[in-house]
């Protein structure tokens, strides 16, 4: 792939999109990324980041790492491979608690799990870090591939077996250190939301809290291809999961009443758990307090799925001729059409105008290759871009090129220096 740091020619780049979906592919989002050559599908649920879906994910997981710094995580990279004697500490490694497991074995007939989670694995960890009241709180956060044996792998890459994991873990003194950290996450993933484009849609909402808590928090997209039932108060932006809906402890707490709720299919794109002691208990962490009384680290998790953001952005955001990406995430800012052949002034036009582009920091995918006005027009649509600039006969003779908003179809005529200075 011939790319400097803002630039690529796409003569250069060796996906090729597809005129039609694959015809086992039922998932919207799949079906268009795979169309454009940002992914592809090795099996069901498993699917590969080709270079430009992979600028995307990167860009994705740029601003989750932002946020999560922001709020003082400190980043790490654990093994997937999963020692079975840490898992029979909290009982999970029992298939019938957790029946999503990918489990293997070693030559030696020794068993091992592809992790699914890692609450068992850092806390583990961390029993050789903390073991004082002074070593607290820490917030620990990584990037990491997750297993999960799913029955079902229907969403495309909302819902897969092999996917990326943002897992954040809180380790806190107590209930009131950690619920005043459990706050500045809910808010730095609304940060996150609404910095990839989907804030609008996206919101807090009350969830059963699982074997963990008596509550957890979700953040739900309002989404057609989502597979779960929400009902919002709209003034409050505050949402509970149907699970919880007869739940009348969720209207005290949050205030709410079943008569403002309006019902949404929602796809889930982060959550927020309170764990408690449970993980700290099984696995011996501990922290000696100021009278040197040895208690359990009061612990949280917080998830969010790279992949499974990136599908709900194309679910929502896409059209009939195809993705249309937030600035935010898009893999270029700018396409840059040029309609000349080998040598003419058009090309010449174009070569200039993608230098320009390149020396000022723009990030700019180049459509140098020989084909029809169309299909070039047919495949910008496809890849989503969020600014088409169209350089042919009128830029090379004027010096005025035509400027395609992708999200409003907008077209305007633009110098080299309007370019620029945008």
């Amino acid at each position: 792939m011939s790319k400097t740091s803002n630039g690529m020619r796409q003569s250069q780049l060796f996906t090729k999109t597809r005129r039609e979906a694959p015809a086992d592919e039922v998932a919207k989002n799949a079906q268009l990324l795979v169309r454009a050559g940002y992914i592809h599908k090795e099996m069901a649920g498993v699917y590969d980041f080709l270079p430009l879906g992979l600028l995307v994910l990167n860009k994705i997981i740029g601003i989750i790492r932002e946020e999560m710094n922001a709020i003082g995580g400190e980043e790490v990279f654990l093994s997937t491979l999963q020692d079975p004697a840490v898992w029979k500490k909290s009982g999970r490694w029992n298939d019938e608690v957790v029946d999503i497991w990918f489990k293997t074995q070693l030559k030696n007939n020794s068993e091992l799990g592809l992790g699914n989670t890692h609450e068992e694995a850092l806390t583990a960890l961390m029993t050789e870090h903390i073991s004082s009241y002074k070593d607290l709180p820490r917030y620990v956060y990584q990037f990491q591939n997750k297993f999960r044996n799913e029955t079902r792998a229907k969403s495309g890459i909302m819902r897969s077996r092999e996917f990326i994991m943002k897992d954040l873990y809180s380790f806190s003194k107590n209930s009131t250190q950690h619920l005043e950290f459990y706050e500045k996450a809910a808010v730095a993933y609304e940060n996150i939301f609404r910095r990839v484009g989907i804030g609008d849609t996206t919101y807090r909402t009350f969830a059963s809290g699982g074997s963990f808590s008596t509550y957890s928090h979700e953040f739900q997209t309002v989404c057609d291809a989502g597979e779960d039932i929400i009902y919002i108060d709209e003034a409050k932006r505050i949402a509970v999961n149907k699970e919880v809906y007869d739940d009348p402890d969720v209207y005290a707490a949050t205030g709410i009443t079943k008569e403002n709720l309006k019902e949404a299919k929602a796809a889930e794109v982060g959550n927020i758990f309170t764990l408690g002691t449970r993980f700290s208990e099984a696995l011996g962490l501990s922290f000696k307090d100021a009278e040197g009384k040895a208690t359990p680290v009061f612990m949280g998790s917080y998830g969010i799925g790279p992949a499974r953001v990136m599908g709900t952005i194309v679910e929502l955001m896409s059209d009939d001729k195809g993705l249309v990406w937030p600035a935010a995430v898009a893999p270029f800012a700018v396409h840059l059409v040029s309609l000349g052949k080998d040598g003419d002034e058009i090309e010449k036009a174009a070569d200039a105008l993608y230098a320009d582009l390149v020396q000022a920091g723009v990030e700019v995918l180049y459509d140098d290759r020989d084909l029809r006005a169309g299909e070039k027009f047919a495949e910008s649509d496809l890849l989503g871009i969020p600014m088409r600039i169209v350089v042919g006969k009128d830029a090379a003779a004027t010096g005025a090129f035509e400027v395609v908003d992708r999200a409003t179809g907008t077209v305007a005529k633009k110098s080299r220096e309007e370019i620029l200075a945008a």
